[in-house]
């Protein structure tokens, strides 16, 4: 076992290289805007010099107009100062500008690259982190970056231009005292340098703190009804305070280190202002130097504090930022499982034959949630999967668009691997209609032609009549142009899923799945969503989950799984006189004989 001290400095070492390798990375992003940051670079080097002429021109105010009264000089020197406090308003304007804009714009294309990141990551990727944590990691983590770039890039490059404009005067007027400063300095930097470091830790666990309040949010306003009807409004609003109160504890704890490194930075100052005014007001008294030579000084010093210190807070926010690109990248870096192959085949339209050979799956080092599954679905057939739950349905269905990969065995569409077709092609071949439906706060129409925007009004209005959602929209305020708000919430279970269904219709695809598409549903709206899903189900693949066995007795072949292996198959009647697990589960429903009601999917 290593020593702690040798497990301190490896881990040190490691979050400097990551550090080091994020500001590399993010240096790398703005190499695409060179022109704009080299215009801005040549704005600041002028408006540098324009604080540096500011104070080089006390000396010559002082002692020819103030000490000498030379009239000659007056005029020229008050001209001259005028340009150069306007040069500078307009050169700091300039790169101001361009900066921020260089700034905003990498930042954005980072937010757009993150989250297309997340976007295209698999299903697998999603199952292990929660989406407060993403969300945290899209919104706040690119906030902090876009703060550090648009100020540390700024200020660090017109800062600095500054203090070397500054400090060549320092020395024009007093090349000993000048020495004496920056001899000085090294004394603050070290420790400035040891706070940076502290604030990057704290920036680091900010987030985290950040993402875990994010996740409560999210999860209390999309549960709010559940959680008032459990009386537990007051534990979530302590667990809300719990975290709010970490926040402040982090942010607290931030606060002091900027404030001790800025009270440093005044100590500095002020030790060194006091210095300077000795030893300068000496060296005047002693008709060593001028006064209009000790004030120019004197102006340069002060103009160098604020740069000075607006670096060292610059430090602070790079830290920050630093933490902030570190935890992107790891996001960034990772690679989604399920990708399209290299000169994966494109389908144009399948048959719909599906085929599992030897088909086995785990998630995640876990028991098999599917093993050696051997079935074959032929082109039109409808196929139910049925069973109690965590029997593998919902697992065997997703291994067809790949949301998954067998983790053993093959799965083939129309005899090709899916592993070997292009992943944007084989998806194009499945629509899924499932419990939980999936809507977006805008319009009906957006909705109903998600997958197929480019679809004509004609379309998706043909979609909706033939899912039986066409009455409703008509009654609403905006027909199909109504908002239906946050995951649909201004319609019923049963409209909901109808517009699920339009849309399945609208994308037309030769493969269907369906994961308890009624099961949620009072008797009124199941009879119309049935109706609309015989419209769906004609001449497609069908693969049906359902618990109710009511729904699937008239397909044409029902599989039961248990425990991930396939126990029966058949038909109905097949099934019920073996008198096996189908029978038990139908029992199990209190059903008797063939089913009386509607069947369902025009089978």
């Amino acid at each position: 076992m290593s020593p702690p001290a040798k497990n301190s400095e490896a881990t040190g070492k490691i979050a400097r290289q990551a550090a080091s390798q994020a500001a590399r990375r993010l240096l790398g992003l703005i190499k695409p805007h060179r022109l704009k940051l080299f215009l801005a670079v040549i704005s600041m080097a002028l408006a540098a010099a324009s604080t540096a002429g500011m104070a080089y021109l006390i000396k010559p105010l002082l002692d020819h107009v103030f000490f000498f009264n030379d009239k000659d000089m007056l005029l020229p020197l008050t001209a001259l100062t005028c340009v150069v406090y306007c040069s500078s308003g307009f050169f700091s304007f300039f790169q101001s500008y361009l900066m921020n804009k260089v700034g905003y714009t990498i930042v954005n294309d980072l937010r757009v690259a993150l989250f297309s990141h997340v976007e295209k990551q698999s299903l697998s990727f999603h199952d292990k982190r929660n989406s407060g944590e993403l969300i945290g990691r899209v919104v706040n983590d690119v906030s902090l970056i876009q703060s550090s770039v648009t100020q540390v890039v700024t200020g660090l490059a017109l800062d600095l231009c500054k203090v070397v404009g500054l400090v060549a005067v320092l020395f024009s007027r007093d090349f000993r005292l000048t020495l004496m400063c920056l001899v000085a300095l090294p004394l603050v930097i070290f420790p400035i340098y040891r706070f940076g470091l502290k604030l990057r830790k704290l920036a680091t666990d900010s987030q985290v703190i950040m993402g875990s309040l994010i996740v409560v949010l999210t999860e209390t306003l999309q549960g709010v009804r559940m959680i008032q009807s459990y009386n537990m409004t007051d534990f979530e609003i302590s667990r809300f305070a719990t975290e709010c109160r970490k926040s402040v504890d982090n942010l607290m704890h931030s606060v002091t280190v900027r404030s001790l490194s800025s009270s440093i930075m005044e100590i500095f100052g002020g030790l060194c202002l006091s210095a300077v005014i000795f030893y300068g007001g000496l060296s005047v008294v002693q008709d060593k130097t001028t006064p209009g030579t000790f004030f120019s000084f004197m102006t340069a010093l002060l103009l160098l504090y604020e740069p000075l210190k607006r670096l060292t807070r610059l430090n602070s926010e790079a830290q920050q930022g630093l933490a902030a690109a570190i935890r992107i990248f790891e996001t960034i870096d990772l690679k989604p499982e399920i990708v399209s192959p290299p000169g994966g085949l494109v389908i144009s339209r399948a048959k719909g034959l599906i085929e599992f050979k030897n088909v086995s799956f785990t998630y995640g080092g876990s028991r098999a949630a599917l093993n050696n599954i051997n079935l074959t679905v032929a082109p039109g057939e409808m196929v139910a999967l049925v069973g109690h739950s965590g029997g593998g349905k919902t697992t065997l269905v997703n291994l067809v668009p790949r949301f998954y990969d067998a983790s053993s065995g093959v799965v083939l569409l129309d005899g090709f691997d899916v592993r070997g077709l292009d992943l944007i092609s084989l998806r194009e071949q499945v629509a899924l209609v499932s419990q939980e439906v999936t809507l977006f706060e805008a319009s009906v129409r957006h909705n109903i032609a998600y997958g197929r925007l480019e679809a004509s009004m004609e379309q998706v209005t043909a979609a909706a009549k033939a899912a039986l959602a066409d009455g409703f929209i008509a009654e609403l305020p905006g027909g199909y142009e109504e908002n239906i708000g946050e995951r649909g919430a201004k319609l019923s279970g049963g409209q909901r899923q109808r517009l699920s269904i339009a849309r399945a219709i609208l994308k037309d695809a030769p493969i269907l799945i369906l994961d308890e598409a009624t099961s949620s549903l009072d008797a009124e709206s199941e009879k119309l969503v049935r109706q609309a899903l015989e419209n769906l189900t004609r001449d497609r693949t069908t693969l049906v989950i359902a618990h109710r066995l009511s729904t699937v007795v008239k397909s044409d072949r029902i599989v039961v799984l248990k425990g991930g292996f396939i126990v029966e198959e058949g038909a109905h009647e097949e099934l019920m006189e073996r008198g096996g697990e189908y029978f038990r589960l139908y029992s199990l429903q209190n059903l008797s004989g063939p089913a009386t009601i509607e069947p369902q999917m025009g089978r």
